[in-house]
């Protein structure tokens, strides 16, 4: 069975697989490449948000995982746009339309991700097969649940880069070198360090679901209008 961890990043995507002997990373620079990777891999823990609601403008599982995360952390979860909103073709537009029918405006986040939301909507739209094994996670949540429940630095600090780097690496040694050789072979504005950080722990709770139960938040996931579930998953 094949896992892997997916992360949005400048260039595109960046995925890691810590899979037993077959360790690897790469950035995937187009909606084929990233395509393509989804059927490669039978399990696939990707932060993005999967299943969109209508006409609410905060999702059930982000407001469970805010409560989750705490006071210090929520900000880390921002809510993505309403579908009616995820085409519209400028950020005006999408806040038009966000309030028009929740209103409240959408954030900033969330638009500067908000074509990267509406390609893997795309994606699990036209291939339905996918929704079962591409699942909706959240870095901040696994790092937490590394550490015994607690975060105690924030990832925009040295200290709180290199220590989500040693939970990792805790139980995947490989983690270090990708570290280090991703950053040497990718420029800062290809992707930051804290895109890595990110996808090494997506990876590693995607290759822990093989044995380990995939919990979610909330543990009765709603569908959005098209069937998709909302849900943050985790191990």
């Amino acid at each position: 069975m094949r896992t892997a961890g997916i992360d949005g990043c400048k260039a595109g995507w960046i995925l890691i697989t810590f899979d037993v002997k077959k360790e690897e990373y790469r950035i995937l620079r187009s909606d084929g490449e990233l395509e393509d990777a989804l059927q490669e891999f039978d399990k696939v823990f990707i932060d993005i948000p999967i299943g969109l609601n209508d006409e609410t403008y905060t999702r059930t599982c982000d407001r469970l995982l805010r409560e989750k995360l705490g006071q210090d952390y929520a900000s880390s979860v921002f809510s993505p746009p309403i579908r009616p909103a995820l085409h519209a073709p400028t950020y005006v537009e999408a806040n038009m339309e966000s309030y028009e029918y929740t209103e409240k405006k959408l954030s900033l986040q969330a638009w500067n991700i908000t074509p990267k939301i509406k390609t893997m909507d795309r994606l699990l739209q036209e291939d339905e097969s996918l929704r079962e094994k591409v699942l909706e996670s959240h870095p901040e949540l696994l790092f937490m649940n590394l550490n015994g429940g607690m975060i105690y630095q924030k990832k925009n600090t040295k200290k709180g880069l290199k220590h989500r780097l040693d939970l990792v690496a805790r139980h995947e040694p490989a983690a270090v070198d990708f570290f280090r050789e991703i950053k040497e072979e990718y420029r800062r504005n290809e992707v930051e360090e804290d895109d890595i950080v990110d996808v090494m722990a997506l990876a590693y709770a995607a290759k822990k679901s093989i044995d380990k139960p995939v919990k979610s938040l909330p543990e009765d996931p709603e569908t959005d209008s098209t069937g998709m579930k909302m849900a943050i998953h985790y191990i």
